[in-house]
């Protein structure tokens, strides 16, 4: 088992303006998630302001493994949360020193491909290192010539972020293989990814399986692409009054180790069934293997639904 390494800030004590920057770093991702979604620009992972969201929770990046540049990676990422937020810092940012700790990788964070028709918002974004979560744009990005490609996908989706409970670790997974299909087609290697803290920066109103307001949000999914959450946060200027600012809470986004995949064009579902389950049990060791020092109690499970 390799040894963890992260890149963090030191630890000192915030002046009043520093927690000011902090907010705004963490409340303009906010009003960029919902209401903003270029090309691919280095400047804009480089931004200050993302070093002002990292230290807003803080974020952290951990390796547990060498991912070398000689090949390419479909990395699965767990939990979807309510906007992927320490995906975003991580792997569309440098704010935690991506480029630094994996040499040679170029991650591609894989989102709602609805997002990528509305004007402006999409160039936004695109200049993140974001592309759309389909199978032409991501056989795409991993057929090119220069190896290193990481695809990273939220394997649960729209429909996970409605388990987004503070606390809890329900993962939609059992029957999403297509990840595994895309990694299968492309030899690319699976990597396990699990952000411990993305469920805990909001409160969730959940509503009961088989509810109206359940059957609702599904039905909303089905035609729209993603589901409707009732959350909330803090206030911006008061810790006590609700709004849209996330709670300061830790998350602590880990990358497991490696699954070597062959190349199968045309992949059976035997060889399909394989490679999902071995995912799922290198993805569960790696919740078991870093919870306790992320915060998490150590009677708590993954949940696969």
């Amino acid at each position: 088992m390799g040894v963890a390494t992260t890149l963090q800030p030191p630890t000192t004590s915030k002046t009043l303006q520093k927690q000011h920057l902090e907010a705004v770093g963490a409340y303009q991702y906010v009003l960029t998630f919902l209401f903003m979604g270029g090309r691919r620009s280095e400047w804009i992972r480089n931004r200050a302001i993302w070093r002002q969201l990292r230290d807003y929770y803080p974020v952290k990046l951990v390796k547990t493994a060498e991912l070398p540049p000689d090949r390419n990676y479909v990395l699965g990422a767990h939990p979807h949360g309510i906007m992927c937020t320490g995906f975003l810092c991580n792997f569309s940012t440098e704010s935690n020193g991506f480029s630094q700790l994996f040499p040679g990788l170029r991650p591609w964070l894989a989102v709602l491909a609805g997002l990528f028709y509305l004007p402006v918002y999409r160039d936004y974004i695109m200049s993140f290192g974001l592309c759309p979560v389909s199978r032409q744009s991501l056989d795409f990005i991993l057929s090119q010539p220069q190896l290193g490609q990481a695809v990273v996908i939220m394997v649960g989706g729209a429909h996970e972020a409605l388990y987004s409970v503070p606390g809890e670790h329900c993962l939609t997974l059992q029957k999403r293989k297509g990840f595994v299909r895309l990694a299968l087609r492309h030899g690319a290697s699976l990597v396990p990814v699990y952000s411990f803290g993305e469920n805990d920066i909001f409160r969730l109103k959940a509503f009961a399986t088989g509810s109206w307001q359940h059957w609702c949000q599904l039905t909303f999914k089905k035609l729209m692409g993603f589901s409707p959450c009732i959350f909330w946060g803090r206030g911006l200027f008061s810790a006590t009054s609700w709004g849209l600012l996330p709670f300061a809470v830790p998350i602590t986004t880990v990358v497991g180790r490696p699954i070597p995949v062959p190349q199968r064009l045309h992949p059976t579902e035997e060889e399909v069934n394989h490679y999902h389950a071995l995912y799922m049990t290198a993805l569960e060791q790696l919740f078991e293997e870093h919870k306790e020092s992320c915060g998490v109690p150590a009677s708590t499970c993954l949940t696969f639904i």
